[in-house]
């Protein structure tokens, strides 16, 4: 076994995957495995969610379908784990497998798509670019709703899709980070509201939350350490929101920035009302840049903890 301790190997997973990430070349000949996670969950969906069934029944299949997808990823990921710790060679393996659970370079290289043509004044391109990665509709941004959109998805996707799985890696190795990934996969699939969803994708939706609740705190956090404020308006404002974490990063980045985001957004032609965070000026392009900057600060901060943990479990 290769005498690492955990924070040093989710450190090395967390440098690695910003220097590879998930390459286009290999999505196209092996897609993503969230992609498998997707498949199985709406298999299941479709199966087990039947309008037919009470709303008790459909509750207790969502709980089922959370259970076994838990169950699997921890089995598999424990599997890993055992196997790969245990050779002197496996380390490699084991980072570029963990890897595949994080989103550094991806989460960058998709803001950097909208903020480009952004700056360049090319409104059009930018609204496709932001709605690759929002879900409100898009059609009708103007520049500023442009930019805060995409700031909005940085800091949620900050805590869902870096903080929270490096965590997960820390806590639980492979298991821990395969058992996050489903959840969360999951909880954007069917822990939603909508009558269709909201018995069967119960149980989805509350585990997501639980497995978050400290991630999208340490999100915060880092995200107000990398822009040396915003404290006060995170603290504030991040109860506002109607979930127990989303809320967190998002006001974060409103006050590290000096922003207002959040506010009403439409979507599918229906304008939903949403808490506003910060009590600042709206968006702009440069502030998606400054956004940026500071996500990638926020990373660092991140990598340093880890690095310090590993120190300090080596002493």
């Amino acid at each position: 076994m290769l005498a690492l301790s955990p924070p040093a190997w989710a450190l090395s997973a967390l440098v690695l995957e910003v220097l590879v990430g998930y390459p286009a070349w290999l999505h196209r000949r092996l897609p993503h495995p969230v992609v498998a996670v997707g498949v199985a969950i709406d298999g299941l969906e479709r199966r087990w969610n039947q309008p037919t069934r009470s709303a008790a029944t459909r509750r207790a299949l969502g709980v089922l379908t959370v259970v076994m997808l838990i169950g699997a990823a921890v089995a598999v990921g424990g599997g890993l784990d055992w196997l790969l710790k245990a050779q002197v060679w496996g380390f490699a393996v084991w980072v570029v497998i963990a890897t595949v659970g994080l989103a550094q370079k991806s989460l960058h290289q998709h803001v950097k798509a909208v903020e480009r043509p952004l700056t360049a004044n090319d409104l059009g391109s930018a609204r496709i670019a932001v709605g690759c990665i929002v879900g409100r509709d898009v059609d009708r941004l103007d520049p500023s709703g442009v930019s805060a959109a995409a700031i909005e998805s940085l800091a949620e996707s900050f805590s869902d899709g870096i903080v929270a799985p490096a965590f997960w890696l820390l806590i639980g190795g492979l298991a821990g980070l395969f058992a996050y990934k489903v959840v969360n996969t999951a909880d954007s699939m069917i822990g939603h509201l909508e009558p269709r969803y909201r018995a069967f994708g119960w149980a989805a939706a509350r585990t997501d939350d639980l497995m978050n609740l400290v991630p999208a705190r340490l999100a915060g956090l880092l995200i107000v350490l990398a822009g040396a404020g915003g404290a006060r308006v995170m603290v504030r404002d991040a109860p506002k929101h109607a979930s127990p974490n989303a809320g967190w990063p998002e006001a974060a980045m409103a006050g590290a920035l000096g922003l207002q985001l959040g506010g009403p957004a439409v979507y599918d032609g229906a304008i939903l009302e949403r808490p506003q965070f910060g009590a600042g000026r709206v968006a702009g392009a440069d502030d998606l840049k400054r956004g940026l900057a500071l996500y990638r600060r926020a990373c660092a901060l991140l990598w340093s903890m880890l690095a310090v943990g590993a120190l300090v479990w080596r002493a």
